[in-house]
């Protein structure tokens, strides 16, 4: 499996308080999920954050989906 985010995404708890941000910014991961999730184009959020790139944007969603592979799935009664 590609891993796509590694690089890309950093932490640092000196940087909007360790939350996971695209290298170089401080635009996190949330930020660009929740601008995604309002429906936000990948060509309004390059307008919107022009010091972010199309890289930086599949990676965000790349580490989303990555942390999501651990989520913990219950069994329905």
């Amino acid at each position: 499996m590609n891993v796509i985010h590694e690089g890309w995404i950093t932490r640092n708890k000196a940087v909007m308080m360790g939350k996971p941000c695209i290298r170089g910014t401080r635009i996190t991961v949330e930020l660009i999920l929740k601008k995604i999730s309002e429906g936000a184009t990948i060509q309004q959020l390059l307008e919107d954050y022009p010091h972010i790139t199309v890289e930086g944007i599949f990676a965000s969603v790349d580490y989303a989906r990555a942390i999501m592979i651990n989520e913990q799935v219950f069994e329905l009664p």
